[in-house]
């Protein structure tokens, strides 16, 4: 089977108006190495947490990340998400022993993060973000996690989307390539900037072309002319998902249907982290264990975890 569609077939397919049906034609055109993972439709669906649901308490030095490992054993999630920008140290020593401290307590890392934008007009600025992202890559290797969140990011004054969309492939391809030496796959995040909207997201992820890359899928920050355009955009992206973040509202404060959020990640049959990534205005302290217990109630109902 043919592993690439014609760049305009895509657009049609993946543009605004046809999401729903975006991620079917992009499986249904990709080699069986560049598909979503398995065709056993089964989903499972398993509860994490995002290192930056603490964010307020992480800034300040009022937990650090071993607390973090530690208040998700409290919490029962399935994994963490080791948000990185609180390391108080990249030294090899330093991540076997966070590595250590998870295993000791039963606690997986569903992946880690990293900040640099891959969107850059200057190329030597491109060449160094790659190299920041093979870095992190080594990282996530020593941590024991097979997943590594990047960020797109926003086109600079004056350039053309399609030349931002050009920058990104050609850093996030060769990171991918750095990546799939150590069985880690790099997950785009649906953040700020291009990555706002499903159409290029799903095109950046088809002109990578790698087993290596996928989104993960934050569902809170499409832009749309209403919340229901929002869903199918969401939903348009699950079957490319490696990893996703779960909040209770959109970014203009709506609240958001988890219960539906479930549903449609069920449907594509997702196999992966559903993780908290808490930015409420309750205190997370009290937030999160509400949160957690709805989220595995879902998995509970649509999955069998």
């Amino acid at each position: 089977m043919n592993s690439r569609i014609p760049r305009r077939q895509f657009i049609q397919t993946a543009g605004l108006g046809a999401l729903g049906g975006a991620g079917l034609a992009l499986s249904e055109n990709r080699a069986e190495g560049q598909s979503p993972a398995t065709t056993d439709q089964k989903p499972r669906l398993l509860v994490g947490c995002c290192a930056y649901s603490f964010l307020k308490y992480l800034e300040a030095g009022k937990m650090t990340m071993e607390e973090f490992i530690l208040k998700g054993v409290e919490l029962g999630v399935n994994a963490l998400d080791m948000t990185t920008y609180w390391l108080k140290s990249t030294d090899t020593d330093y991540l076997l022993s966070l590595r250590h401290l998870a295993f000791k307590n039963g606690m997986p890392f569903s992946g880690a993060a990293c900040g640099p934008d891959m969107l850059q007009a200057d190329k030597d600025r491109r060449r160094e973000v790659l190299e920041e992202i093979k870095a992190w890559v080594d990282r996530t290797d020593v941590l024991g996690a097979s997943h590594l969140r990047v960020f797109a990011g926003r086109l600079p004054q004056g350039a053309a989307a399609a030349q931002g969309l050009d920058w990104t492939v050609e850093c996030m391809k060769a990171a991918c390539d750095y990546a799939a030496k150590k069985g880690i796959t790099l997950g785009v995040e649906t953040h700020s900037g291009i990555t706002q909207k499903a159409d290029t997201t799903l095109e950046l992820i088809r002109r990578v072309d790698s087993p290596y890359a996928g989104i993960t899928l934050d569902i809170t920050h499409f832009v749309g002319d209403s919340d229901e355009d929002k869903y199918k955009q969401i939903e348009a992206c699950i079957p490319y998902a490696n990893q996703t973040h779960i909040r209770d509202h959109f970014d203009n404060h709506d609240p958001l249907d988890l219960d539906r959020v479930w549903q449609m990640f069920a449907k594509a049959g997702y196999k992966g982290y559903m993780s908290l990534e808490y930015q409420g205005r309750e205190d997370v302290m009290t937030a999160a264990p509400k949160l957690v217990e709805q989220m595995k109630g879902l998995s509970r109902k649509y999955s069998s975890v």
